[in-house]
């Protein structure tokens, strides 16, 4: 099997530079970090890719048992890594699940990964009380399959404007909207619940790698309480509150996440 061909690896900027791994959000595709990587192309070896079932990947190689949890895209990451030689010093910077996704991966894998930005991560989206509010009863949860088998563009189109957030460019929301749309429903309501019922916490405590959390001020899928719990469980962590509505500043508000990433990672730049 071709992983590079699988997962339609693209890999862009400097050579003998530091590696920075880009890692999509759920129904979305590698083409969301177009705002971010032509800022690093001079400092930066930067890969990018898309999950099986996403974007322009192989989706002969879609297999429902092994992404049926986040795990099966852990081993995504880690077999691009392989393909290309990658065993240390990788910055990975994800996006919503994916963050979940690099935590599990970086722990199957120790010392793969230098730095992590987290993006919008959520460890749980469910609400379990007494202690984690995730943000989500599991009810709204499941109505949201429910809305995805019965009128799935529909769901696509409500769910575009909510990821990219009031009051931004709506050319934002309608890419989210076409991204969602131009998905398998099968396979996009298996990457949802895989996404929407997980629980990443115990995990995220684990992750011994350096790691910038980029919370959005006003997120209705990632509320403000799920970043501070991130940072709380992440021990050599720091939280980044970003001013933007919704649940993409990568896309809506670029310079602001292309700042952050500079900062953090700007000790590898400069090696």
């Amino acid at each position: 099997m071709n992983i590079l061909q699988r997962n339609n690896v693209h890999i862009n900027g400097t050579k003998d530079r530091p590696v920075l791994m880009y890692a999509h959000g759920f129904g979305c595709s590698q083409a969301m970090w177009s705002a971010i990587t032509p800022a690093f192309n001079q400092q930066a070896r930067q890969v990018l890719f898309d999950f099986v079932g996403s974007g322009q990947s192989d989706i002969d190689n879609y297999n429902f048992e092994r992404y049926a949890t986040l795990d099966g895209y852990a081993k995504d990451i880690l077999e691009i890594c392989d393909a290309l030689e990658l065993k240390e010093n990788v910055i990975f910077i994800g996006h919503s699940v994916s963050c979940s996704i690099g935590v599990l991966a970086a722990n199957a894998r120790p010392g793969l990964f230098r730095k992590m930005v987290l993006l919008g991560p959520s460890p749980c989206f469910l609400n379990i009380p007494p202690d984690y509010f995730g943000g989500f009863d599991k009810d709204d949860l499941e109505g949201l399959l429910e809305l995805m088998d019965q009128n799935y563009l529909g769901w696509a189109s409500y769910l575009g404007p909510v990821v990219a957030g009031t009051g931004n460019d709506p050319a934002i929301s309608g890419q989210l909207s076409d991204s969602f749309c131009s998905t398998d429903p099968i396979v996009s309501r298996n990457f949802a619940k895989a996404t929407f019922f997980a629980d990443n916490r115990a995990d995220f405590a684990k992750l011994q790698v350096p790691s910038l959390i980029l919370q959005h001020a006003e997120d209705a899928l990632a509320p403000i309480a799920v970043g501070k719990f991130v940072n709380q469980q992440i021990k050599n962590s720091q939280l980044q509150v970003l001013n933007v509505t919704g649940h993409a500043a990568h896309m809506t508000n670029p310079p602001l996440v292309i700042d952050a990433i500079r900062q953090f990672i700007q000790p590898e730049l400069q090696n």
